[in-house]
């Protein structure tokens, strides 16, 4: 029995409308045709021979892939000769029923691996001039999803943001915090630090660098790990236990995982570091933080004197 979406919706990137669902275990789908639709190609005749021939090119290139059928979209030698195994997975099709009609599609990660696909064969060289379009296309698309995750905006396209949170905050928090201190390297680099103190007018020097002010510690934990999924912080907090003075005895990113926690707080940790070099105070920053992440944080921290 085919599974069911629960969400669909419309995602539109730039003037092209996809259509996009989630299904009951959470699979985020592009439909087949939307994924045509995105590279300005056409449903047209799949014939079975030649199919044939495709896959007994890719089993050469990688074997024992386990691939039965090629989609449509991967029609040609060219784009085959240049795949990687990492797209594999992401090419078998999914039946799934929208109320009462049955559709097909693909996991949602595929449509910027596709542009992934298609880029790198222009770089070898492999396209014939019909297929020119596809890379170019496939610019404009990457650059759409640039800013969000195509997680996040079939999410939102569909309102399963809205349920997420209750669904799989447990998943979240799974993925973002180890079951044990481990060890780890320094993540916070001296140029957020730098630009923070430079904000906060603090002088960066050796003692104040070695034992930071207590209020640097408050500032990194609103500024950056706040902005990690709910429950996170509070996990983190509930984890990490404290010495007998009362400190924490391990930094809060120790307890992260290194495959998913510790990559958002090092992207967070950039991503932070560029606002406070884009800023000349830290009021200017503030204000462009609250932009970024359509937070209303009020400047309740100020420690100059």
């Amino acid at each position: 029995m085919n599974i069911k979406s629960t969400h669909n919706g419309i995602l539109k990137i730039g003037e092209i409308d996809l259509n996009v669902a989630v299904l009951e275990d959470g699979t985020r789908i592009i439909s087949t045709s939307s994924i045509l639709k995105a590279f300005g190609r056409s449903q047209r005749g799949w014939y079975k021979n030649r199919e044939e021939k495709l896959l007994s090119f890719l089993e050469e290139r990688i074997p024992n892939n386990g691939l039965k059928q090629l989609p449509i979209f991967l029609d040609s030698k060219a784009l085959i000769s240049v795949m990687k195994e990492e797209l594999i997975e992401l090419l078998t099709p999914i039946e799934y029923y929208e109320k009462d009609t049955i559709k097909d599609g693909f996991r949602a990660e595929i449509l910027p691996k596709l542009c992934e696909l298609y880029l790198n064969a222009r770089r070898e060289n492999v396209l014939n001039i019909q297929q020119k379009h596809l890379a170019a296309q496939s610019e404009i698309l990457l650059s759409s999803l640039a800013m969000l995750g195509i997680t996040a905006l079939v999410d939102e396209a569909t309102g399963y943001q809205y349920d997420r949170e209750r669904f799989e905050l447990q998943k979240i928090l799974n993925a973002y915090i180890s079951d044990e201190i481990l060890k780890w390297q320094l993540t916070f680099t001296d140029e957020f630090y730098r630009e923070m103190f430079r904000l906060w007018k603090l002088p960066f020097i050796p003692k104040n660098i070695k034992v930071k002010p207590s209020f640097i510690g408050a500032l990194t934990i609103k500024y950056v790990y706040d902005i990690l999924p709910n429950g996170v912080v509070e996990k983190i907090r509930e984890k990490t236990p404290k010495t007998e003075k009362g400190n924490w005895k391990y930094k809060f990113h120790q307890s992260l995982t290194p495959e998913v926690g510790r990559e958002h707080l090092k992207k967070q940790i950039i991503e932070t570091t560029l606002i406070m070099k884009m800023s000349r105070t830290k009021e200017e920053f503030i204000k462009k933080f609250n932009e970024m992440y359509g937070k209303n944080i009020q400047l309740e921290l100020n420690f100059e004197d």
